[in-house]
């Protein structure tokens, strides 16, 4: 009962460290500038200058190298205004969070956390992201500790972007839908020796 059967993938862990991420990471990316108003062949020439074009026509159903997606982070903040980048991003973390709500939570957790105090409902959503972080961490480490904020650390964060807004979508997405609808996400990021340290503070009280 004390996982509440929080398991994300059945792939599980069995990657983690080899620098794969789910593919989610493309795929919702690829949606959320298709579906953005205004920005009609955004898509396809942000995955044009990835070099991904391919996976816009034949999105990926498999694990993928973290270099992917990060070339095309890379590529939507060379593409876009900051700003709308980042707008962009933070939704393609929601599409995710939502992608993982629907089809990698079991029903009966989703259930059961929506039920429990806020304080318990957080800490065990920490635990399973935490279990579960190859597939939004690839070969980062994800490191978590309950509080009030909570907290979330990505150590060599593969997918550090300014604000984090990617992450914080996913993180929004999944606390406020299981935890509290008030959640608020925090980014605070670090560049230290292997690669970027992005910490996410976790308001769950809202």
């Amino acid at each position: 009962m004390l996982s509440l059967g929080l398991t994300f993938d059945t792939a599980a862990g069995a990657r983690a460290g080899a620098g794969l991420l789910g593919p989610n990471a493309v795929i919702q990316l690829g949606a959320a500038l298709r579906a953005a108003p205004g920005l009609a062949g955004a898509a396809e020439r942000v995955f044009a200058r990835a070099g991904c074009t391919r996976l816009l026509a034949s999105a990926p159903d498999e694990m993928i190298d973290e270099a992917i997606p990060a070339r095309l982070f890379a590529a939507l903040w060379r593409e876009l205004p900051s700003a709308q980048a980042a707008a962009i991003a933070h939704q393609a973390g929601h599409r995710t969070g939502a992608y993982v709500l629907a089809h990698r939570i079991p029903a009966p957790a989703r259930w059961a956390l929506r039920r429990l105090p806020p304080f318990l409902a957080a800490r065990l959503l920490l635990q399973a992201i935490r279990r579960n972080a190859w597939t939004f961490a690839g070969s980062g480490f994800c490191s978590v500790a309950p509080g009030d904020p909570a907290l979330i650390t990505i150590s060599r964060n593969p997918l550090a972007m300014p604000g984090g807004v990617w992450h914080v979508g996913v993180f929004e997405c999944l606390f406020r839908a299981l935890v509290n609808e008030g959640t608020q996400i925090g980014h605070a990021g670090d560049v230290v020796a292997g690669g970027p340290d992005c910490r996410f503070t976790i308001d769950w009280r809202g």
